[in-house]
């Protein structure tokens, strides 16, 4: 495997006291690195995750270790868009600015399923949860600008063990065709990408910069369904490293480009790509940007017609 893309580390000494992230799924691996990364640079972090108790915690850890920022934990459950109503309903109560918003939590492969609203789990979860969730910040990001909105895909937006990523307009919750774990997930990233190519035409001049990004194969719990844990972190630690697994101070690079480069503006609605695997290997050693190999994610309208979708579904206006 090609070697890991690296934040360019003069971006990682920015002051960044005044400005306020909100980070989904921050209780653990990306995501965490991502809110110490931003709370050592001075900034107001609101750690976002399903589980608040386990990451008071955790975030305990992080203050200890002397950050000049501040962080908050919330509780977002994605997966009940209830949930995320009154967390995007806290969240701008408590924070006159937001400055960047980053859409880090996911399921990965999980067994057939519904979110409280009846939607397929991954699609729910790691879509529309956190269509909603933008959706509802989206004016105060735009008072707030310039801002930036990162949203987590994956190179298995393309391609997930052999499932080609295609947004199923017909069957969008797998009701009528039989579920396939691998597909769903190819699907739900793939919508993850297009949410950021409609955001970016749609706040063009706003201030606001909205990107996808990959992470990277990351030594994360998103593997939990695949694998169990314990292997991932010990037994088969060596093996999948030299196999292109990552750590999560790897993985979190992307995300931290995508937020903090200067140049990321001139590029909104882009894809930027850690190292993966693609069906054009050329696009294996990743790009900040690259350009998406799956052709749906260059189908002309694909993403507007996606938006008036996950609106209908989430209860939004048209």
């Amino acid at each position: 495997m090609p070697k890991p893309l690296l934040c360019d580390p003069s971006l990682l000494a920015t002051d960044l006291t005044g400005k306020t992230y909100v980070v989904t799924g921050g209780n653990s691996g990306i995501g965490f690195t991502t809110v110490e990364q931003l709370a050592k640079q001075g900034a107001t972090v609101v750690l976002a995750c399903r589980r608040p108790a386990d990451s008071e915690r955790a975030t305990s850890d992080i203050l200890a270790r002397g950050v000049r920022g501040t962080i908050t934990v919330e509780g977002l459950d994605l997966a009940d868009l209830g949930s995320v109503r009154a967390f995007a309903a806290r969240v701008l109560a408590r924070h006159p600015a937001i400055h960047g918003l980053v859409n880090n939590a996911g399921v990965m492969n999980t067994p057939k399923g519904r979110t409280k609203d009846g939607f397929e789990t991954q699609f729910g979860t790691n879509h529309l949860g956190h269509f909603l969730l933008t959706e509802l910040l989206l004016e105060r990001l735009k008072a707030s600008a310039p801002s930036r909105i990162v949203i987590l895909s994956s190179c298995y937006h393309d391609i997930a063990v052999g499932r080609k990523g295609v947004i199923d307009f017909d069957d969008l919750q797998f009701d009528r065709r039989p579920y396939d774990s691998w597909a769903a997930y190819a699907q739900s990233k793939l919508a993850n990408l297009l949410q950021a190519k409609e955001l970016a035409a749609r706040l063009a001049g706003t201030g606001v910069t909205a990107v996808s990004v990959h992470p990277g194969w990351v030594r994360t719990r998103l593997l939990r369904s695949s694998m169990p844990l314990w292997a991932q972190d010990t037994l088969l630690r060596p093996i999948l490293r030299m196999a292109g697994m990552l750590e999560p101070w790897e993985g979190a690079q992307s995300t931290l480009h995508a937020l903090l480069s200067p140049e990321v503006p001139e590029h909104s609605g882009a894809f930027f790509s850690q190292i993966g695997w693609y069906r054009d290997k050329r696009a294996n050693r990743g790009g900040w940007p690259l350009r998406s190999p799956n052709p749906q994610a260059h189908e002309p309208g694909v993403e507007v017609r996606l938006a008036e979708v996950s609106r209908r579904l989430v209860g939004l206006p048209g």
